[in-house]
């Protein structure tokens, strides 16, 4: 599925991104190599991101 339809960033490379250290969505563009354009996917990378801390933070209790 693709999170950034005006870069063709797949939700996998976002993940990979997140995997990697990507703590913002700017992490993520610069990741592949991207800037970003109309920012739809900005609050969906977002809600990624969030959705991987808190995932971490479960898991290290």
């Amino acid at each position: 599925m693709y999170v950034c339809n005006c870069n063709g960033i797949r939700e996998r490379e976002v993940r990979a991104a997140i995997d990697a250290g990507a703590q913002r969505p700017a992490d993520v563009f610069r990741a592949c190599d991207a800037k970003p354009r109309c920012a739809r996917c900005v609050c969906e990378m977002r809600e990624m991101i969030s959705e991987q801390g808190e995932a971490l933070r479960y898991a290290a209790e």
